[in-house]
């Protein structure tokens, strides 16, 4: 029981300390610029109706998009180990081509081309 009161108090303590070196630590004058939120490259001051550029939109959705076929393929190892995995196999080759034609339809029609 000493034990966990002693644990107990040097815990508590030691976090009071942690908590009391950062206040005392702690930067006076903070820069502005860090103050300032960040939104996405935007000035967060001026207008909100600026334009923005659609190709950013675009990359973004297809990075989106290749970030969810590598959630969707992650499960492939252990479906590899089932009594027949031939039916998993069909479905990530589908899934894998579905996204290859999508991308090459998207290069060839130039959506990924930054300068025109």
């Amino acid at each position: 029981m000493n034990m966990i009161l002693f644990m107990l108090t040097l815990s508590v303590s030691l976090s009071i300390a942690l908590m009391l070196l950062n206040f005392w630590l702690a930067q006076a004058n903070p820069d502005s610029e860090k103050l300032s939120p960040y939104e996405c490259g935007f000035d967060p001051l001026g207008s909100a109706r600026l334009p923005f550029s659609i190709r950013f939109f675009l990359v973004a959705i297809l990075f989106l998009l290749f970030d969810l076929e590598i959630a969707l393929l992650l499960p492939l190892p252990w479906a590899l180990q089932l009594q027949s995995p031939l039916h998993t196999l069909t479905w990530t080759f589908l899934i894998i081509l579905l996204l290859t034609l999508g991308l090459i339809y998207e290069w060839t029609q130039g959506g990924l081309e930054w300068a025109e």
